[in-house]
């Protein structure tokens, strides 16, 4: 991501998570009945664990609770009940309440040949999306841009684990960049 003009500290979730340097994260989905994912940095310290309920006929939404390595919560993403319309939301802590939402993620189109997912921010009142993650199904790779600009802030690889439990997400994060924010859109894909 060289080349990229430095943006000031873009703190979504919060200014703890933006570093002035870029962050380079190992995301590994585990899945055993429920999809549980374990962030790491480079040196193999847990920076986020992401655990899921199981997913049963009581509790149909699909949910996700993202902690800090000290098992904080930190975001919690809720699936939309239309699996079709791939919708998310995150909401601080462990709340579901309306006033906490930080963003909505969603499809940019039903029918789409390569992924365009639109994040818009919960202050947005434009509707307007503030982020834009663009990826290529057949190559298992995104990157997240400001809007619908050429400004791109994280590139994201994905890459098969053994015998198909675990899933791989390589993650930069470029500077100032709120990287929970990051890991919080990475583990909607997965």
């Amino acid at each position: 991501m060289a080349n990229q003009p430095q943006l000031s500290a873009t703190a979504i979730i919060n200014p703890q998570y933006c570093a002035t340097h870029p962050i380079d994260l190992i995301i590994t989905k585990e899945w055993t009945g429920r999809d549980n994912f374990t962030v790491t940095d480079t040196n193999n310290n847990v920076i986020f664990k992401v655990k899921s309920p199981l997913v049963t006929m009581v509790t149909p939404r699909q949910h996700r609770l993202l902690y800090d390595a000290n098992r904080n919560p930190v975001v919690h993403l809720r699936r939309s009940l239309l699996a079709a319309d791939d919708k998310w939301k995150a909401y601080r802590g462990e709340s579901e309440a309306p006033q906490d939402l930080i963003f909505t993620r969603e499809r940019s189109s039903f029918m789409q040949l390569r992924t365009k997912l639109n994040v818009v921010l919960a202050n947005n009142t434009t509707q307007v999306c503030d982020f834009t993650v663009r990826g290529n199904f057949f190559q298992n790779s995104w990157k997240v841009y400001i809007g619908n600009s050429d400004n791109l802030v994280a590139k994201i690889k994905k890459e098969l684990g053994t015998m198909f439990i675990t899933e791989k997400f390589m993650v930069t994060v470029s500077p100032n960049i709120d990287y929970a924010f990051i890991v919080a859109l990475v583990v909607t894909l997965g």
